[in-house]
């Protein structure tokens, strides 16, 4: 289980941190993927999974945090302080984005995470990208904006299925990270436009 020191700690969003950690030797992940952590806090061992929301894992990598005020993991984590180490293990999941041409991806609360890194991987490979959050105020602000100015479709709606109408999600590899409800209805909604779901990558994050 390797102890991976924090190089960048920072809140991105309600109740959302992004935290940065030096990569192991020879670690390898894409987008979309996860990893374990795990600490012993008062007593008890405590784990929680988090997605990877950097377009890679080169000598650092990033994961996106929801910080529960009433859970253990997440408000442990956002109290520690750069330079200390983390128990991180993995990555796990085979949803991944790697090389896979243009990108829709449906993001929902913490959701956004491994989307900023897809649509980050996607540009740089010159690939187009589109992502959809379940909402008006997204973590990850200014990654967004700039994944704007750098040719990405960003749409923020509540209501999923005028947002999938109002693109053609055929023409896209589609992702799906959030919470169950969330992903119920990106489900709902990309049905109804004709996607056969077993071509959709989707990850839920179980209940909210």
């Amino acid at each position: 289980m390797p102890e991976l020191r924090i190089t960048r700690l920072e809140d991105v969003g309600d109740q959302t941190a992004a935290i940065e950690v030096e990569a192991p030797t020879d670690f390898e992940a894409y987008p979309g993927q996860f990893v374990l952590v795990r600490a012993t806090i008062n007593g008890e061992e405590e784990t929680g999974y988090y997605t990877i929301s950097s377009p890679d894992v080169e000598e650092r990598f990033e994961m996106t945090v929801a910080v529960d005020p009433d859970g253990t993991l997440g408000p442990w984590l956002v109290e520690r302080a750069l330079g200390e180490t983390i128990t991180v293990e993995g990555p796990f999941g085979d949803i991944q984005y790697v090389d896979d041409g243009v990108a829709l991806v449906f993001a929902g609360g913490p959701g956004i995470g491994p989307a900023v890194g897809i649509a980050e991987r996607a540009r740089r490979l010159d690939h187009d990208v589109t992502i959809v959050y379940g909402g008006d105020q997204p973590p990850h602000g200014d990654r967004l904006d700039t994944l704007k100015e750098r040719g990405a479709t960003i749409v923020l709606s509540d209501d999923l299925e005028e947002a999938v109408d109002s693109i053609d999600p055929s023409a896209f590899e589609i992702y799906v990270f959030g919470f169950q409800q969330f992903v119920e209805e990106a489900r709902d909604a990309l049905s109804r436009a004709g996607i056969d779901l077993d071509t959709v990558e989707i990850e839920s994050f179980g209940p909210e």
